[in-house]
């Protein structure tokens, strides 16, 4: 019985681990900071399996930080929400002590290992985090202006693992972080959008407007054109070390379209599955953008 018990246990605690993590979305994060690893070395930054596995693992540990602080503060309005209620914390699964402590070993654990990297990965890893917990979080609650804020914190993985191949913050990391920066906004308004009425219940305001009208929608596509223009630049010549051929800019060029696509269906048909399928597609831009960038890099 006892045995039982422990395995019940063991597998209960994985499973608040993974949700007070959000283990979904730092992986897809981590992905991000590879990517920009395999974009940044080169024969003066040669590639090294012990960077790359401190990067994962000290990236993990500073998403996984940042969602665990960020569940401890919003915990009572967590409980307002019916796809945040059953969290470890506003569940009472997690005590908030309990939670603060796995957020804070995440925090020192990550900036330890982004720190034997090199200071500056660091540097940009705990700026990550107090942005996210510190601005972003406290701002849901008072204006939607929050989503651009939110949108530093979110862009920087992808220039992460260039500064963390290369030590240096130029205009390639640069690139990478506009990149990111500017695929944000689609991206979340998407998920604001389709959470519209779950998110008036904590009193988030996430879309530009604060209603899901043609305003926010406009927004969603004028982002997305910046996103692609953003997505284009290293096919230009002036973006330092990171460039594409032309292959590769047509292939984002196609992608950008794919998803403007559905930034105008959005616009057209403003209802909530238009939203969620723009979501779903900007997900899947983001990460096909950063394969044809590595695979142009290597097949080049």
């Amino acid at each position: 019985m006892n045995s039982i018990s422990n395995t019940f246990s063991v597998k209960s605690l994985f499973s608040d681990f993974k949700e007070i993590t959000k283990a979904g979305l730092a992986i897809s994060v981590l992905f991000s900071s590879i990517a920009g690893y395999f974009l940044g070395f080169s024969e003066e930054n040669p590639f090294q399996w012990s960077v790359l596995i401190k990067l994962a693992i000290g990236g993990y540990c500073m998403v996984g930080a940042s969602n665990a602080y960020n569940q401890v503060i919003e915990k009572d309005l967590d409980l307002l929400m019916d796809r945040t209620k059953n969290r470890p914390v506003p569940s009472g699964r997690m005590s908030s002590r309990t939670a603060l402590i796995v957020a804070t070993i995440l925090t020192l654990v990550g900036l330890s290992l982004l720190y034997m990297i090199n200071p500056k990965t660091a540097m940009f890893g705990a700026i990550s985090i107090f942005l996210y917990t510190s601005v972003y979080t406290p701002l849901k609650t008072v204006t939607s202006l929050s989503v651009f804020v939110g949108a530093f914190p979110g862009a920087i993985p992808f220039m992460l693992g260039w500064v963390a191949a290369t030590g240096d913050f130029g205009i390639e990391a640069g690139t990478l972080f506009l990149i990111q920066f500017f695929w944000q906004f689609p991206h979340f308004w998407a998920i604001g959008w389709f959470l519209y009425e779950d998110y008036e219940k904590a009193g988030f305001f996430m879309l530009p407007t604060g209603k899901k009208d043609k305003g926010t929608a406009l927004q969603v596509i004028l982002y997305t054109v910046w996103l692609i223009v953003a997505s284009l630049l290293p096919a230009l010549g002036y973006t330092g070390q990171l460039h594409i051929g032309l292959i590769a800019a047509a292939l984002v060029f196609l992608l950008g379209l794919w998803m403007l696509y559905y930034a105008v269906q959005l616009y057209k048909l403003r209802t909530a599955k238009a939203a969620r399928t723009l979501m779903l597609v900007s997900v899947s831009y983001i990460t096909l953008l950063q394969l044809v960038y590595i695979f142009d890099k290597f097949l080049r």
